[in-house]
């Protein structure tokens, strides 16, 4: 009975030991350390424009605008343990800096990244996305990336909480949490000298100085904490975010481990002096040198600029000044009319001068705008296209100052959509005057051209299928909310048709051509009643009485929907107008055989949805205003099946059922030509 007890003891002692032993390979497996005082062209993988020199890490080229690079380390890192979702734990910390140039704004950030792949994505971008995402692939699950961004640029669409901070991100640029960048010092006085309790005593740390700054990223139990300070300092106490979260879902068992950076209009310099890593020491920062760094911060204005010597200047000349002043004045007004003649500007020019992009620049991207970069002709000039200093491609449409109209949409695109930022609107880069004979504006490049084109000038081959069909008439959707609603004041685009849609690279639909819109405070009625805008699209109150309203941008929607799901213009030579030749198939039950047969013979083709979506262009397109919908709930049409809100989905769904049974089209169509007739024999037409 003794030898078993023995022989059953040291059965167990053998297991604990073996297990020991398992787990004890398992850690050494997976561990990892490293550290980085400066770096050699072996230490890291560089991408885009990052790129190693005299051991600092840069991720951006130097004063480039609309650079990106990223540099991760060469070998994937172990993030789970095996045969589990568990994470494991790691402490990184890394000396950076943000050098800024003189007499350029700043921008943008820089981010500490775990990722499943080498090289950039083809989803990522730069200026605002930080190399790391962009608008297409924002918040997507799939996506398995993390980060610690350190940004200099408040973007309203990630809902950045200022243009200083850091923010934990997890596949998506819209950081789940975020504070100002800065530290919470370890000692400090508690009360003041009346007694009273001191303000919070949080240090902000300006991140695009040119300092140097050491930052702490420790992760373990569902925990992370991000603390920073100056580099040279003792490491805080109190964690800058210290927050619970669960990567676990969000980590694959291997990922890659770096920074990425970009730059924009904005530009500095990004750079990384010394890194370390590791997922079993959590006291490996200690080995990092934090003296004899090199500065990246401007220097300072010489002595003949300081406070004090500018003040002693104006005492000593005060009596002076005071003599000349008269005579110094007529000399300025004089020299500043004389510049002003010489040069042709207008007091227009002086509101809108930041946007301003010189001729020389330009008619070098356009090659002196030859003729075989032309990409579109339209009433008051060419577009062409252009490549500026940098590599970026534009479109530069050039109108004749000559023509007043031309002249009046010049100054109403840069009014307008020069202060317009969404990703479903054409972006104006600048513009410029050259004399009085030409005035040029400058977009972002859309690769895939016009939706016109894509319906009316396509092969074959490259027809727009269904699918891209229902997701350019959402985006065109979103655009128009935008310009009703989202913005701070209402704006009425009254041109909206095929050949404003313009389509990028990745057949994202954006809005263009702002020439006739117009922006009034919301609450307030349009006053202008000139008639403008493209016959086929126009509202019928709107050739009536020539005031614009949202209903009037609606109904040019309407019809714009009515064109893409036909395949035929609003007005085509020998055959009836378009929404009338609907209201008749229509009346006749033959709706159905409306469909473009190019769209019809499509694979993706889904005949009950696009009878949905023609029967919404047809409420749009509705004579009576008051029977069109808002353009809010056309975009809830196309969300339906996205997660809103279960009271307004079942009112939206309510009224978009109602009013797409064929009677009530029919009734409000009859009713409005009813409306529309009574009113011309009262008026004698």
């Amino acid at each position: 009975m003794c030898f078993f007890l023995r022989m059953k003891q040291h059965l167990k002692t053998l297991l604990l030991y073996l297990l020991i032993t398992i787990l004890s390979s398992i850690q050494s497996a997976s561990a990892i350390d490293f550290v980085f005082n400066g770096f050699k062209p072996s230490d890291m993988s560089a991408y885009g424009d990052a790129n190693i020199e005299s051991g600092i890490l840069s991720l951006t080229l130097d004063a480039i605008s609309f650079s990106d690079g990223r540099a991760l380390h060469p070998s994937k890192i172990v993030t789970k343990a095996p045969n589990s979702s568990q994470v494991l734990p790691f402490s990184t910390s890394f000396i950076f800096a943000m050098a800024p140039y003189r007499d350029r704004l700043p921008g943008h950030g820089i981010v500490f990244l775990f990722v499943p792949h080498t090289g950039i994505y083809r989803g990522s971008s730069s200026s605002q996305n930080l190399g790391f995402l962009n608008f297409t692939n924002n918040g997507n699950p799939d996506n398995h990336v993390f980060g610690v961004e350190f940004d200099v640029f408040k973007n309203q669409e990630f809902n950045d909480i200022n243009n200083n901070h850091v923010g934990i991100d997890v596949n998506s640029l819209e950081s789940v949490f975020a504070h100002e960048a800065g530290y919470w010092p370890d000692m400090y006085n508690k009360y003041n000298d009346n007694g009273s309790l001191n303000e919070e005593p949080f240090e902000t740390l300006k991140l695009n100085n040119g300092k140097n700054y050491q930052v702490w990223i420790d992760y373990a139990d569902f925990h992370i904490n991000v603390t920073m300070a100056p580099v040279g300092m003792k490491r805080p106490k109190q964690p800058l975010l210290d927050f619970l979260l669960n990567l676990s879902q969000v980590f694959k068992d291997e990922m890659y481990v770096g920074f990425t950076a970009s730059t924009g209009s904005l530009a500095q310099g990004h750079k990384i002096l010394a890194w370390s890593f590791s997922n079993s020491n959590f006291s490996i920062s200690d080995a990092l040198i934090t003296h004899g760094l090199p500065s990246f911060e401007l220097p300072k204005d010489p002595v003949y600029r300081s406070k004090g010597f500018i003040v002693g200047m104006t005492i000593s000349l005060f009596f002076l000044v005071m003599v000349t002043s008269v005579a110094s004045l007529f000399l300025i007004k004089r020299n500043r009319r004389i510049k002003r003649e010489k040069e042709c500007t207008e007091d227009w020019e002086l509101e809108y001068w930041p946007h301003r992009i010189t001729y020389q620049e330009i008619d070098a991207a356009t090659k002196g705008f030859a003729d075989d970069n032309v990409i579109g002709v339209g009433g008051n000039g060419k577009v062409y296209k252009g490549v500026l200093t940098g590599g970026s491609e534009v479109a530069v449409k050039r109108i004749s100052h000559e023509n007043s109209e031309g002249g009046r949409q010049f100054l109403t695109e840069i009014s307008s959509l020069g202060r317009l930022k969404h990703r479903n609107l054409v972006a104006l880069r600048g513009w410029c005057k050259k004399g009085g004979g030409s005035l040029i504006l400058v977009y972002d490049y859309m690769e895939n051209g016009s939706l016109d084109k894509k319906l009316f000038e396509c092969d074959k081959g490259n027809m727009l299928s269904f699918e891209d069909r229902i997701k350019i008439l959402k985006d065109v959707a979103l655009g128009v909310l935008y310009l009703h609603e989202g913005w701070e004041a209402k704006v009425l685009h009254r041109d909206i048709k095929a050949s404003n849609v313009l389509l990028d690279k990745e057949m994202h639909a954006r809005i263009g051509d702002f020439g006739l819109a117009r922006m009034h405070d919301h609450g307030q009625v349009a006053n202008e009643t000139r008639v403008v805008g493209t016959v086929g699209y126009l509202a019928p109150e709107f050739a009536k009485t020539g005031r614009a309203s949202t209903q009037t941008d609606v109904f040019s929607y309407g019809v714009l929907i009515l064109e893409v799901m036909c395949g035929r213009r609003p007005i085509e030579e020998g055959k009836p107008p378009l929404v009338d030749w609907l209201w008749e198939l229509m009346k006749r039950g033959e709706l159905s055989n409306a469909f473009d047969n190019q769209l019809r013979s499509n694979q993706g083709f889904n005949e009950e949805e696009a009878l949905r979506v023609l029967q919404l262009g047809m409420i749009c397109a509705s004579l009576d205003p008051k029977a069109r919908p808002t353009t809010r709930q056309v975009v809830k049409f196309f969300e339906r099946n996205s997660e809103v809100d279960e009271s307004e989905a079942e009112d939206m769904d309510f009224y978009l059922l109602e009013s797409m049974r064929p009677n009530t089209i029919l009734s409000n169509y009859c009713s409005s030509r009813h409306i529309s007739w009574t009113n011309s024999l009262v008026e004698g037409r």
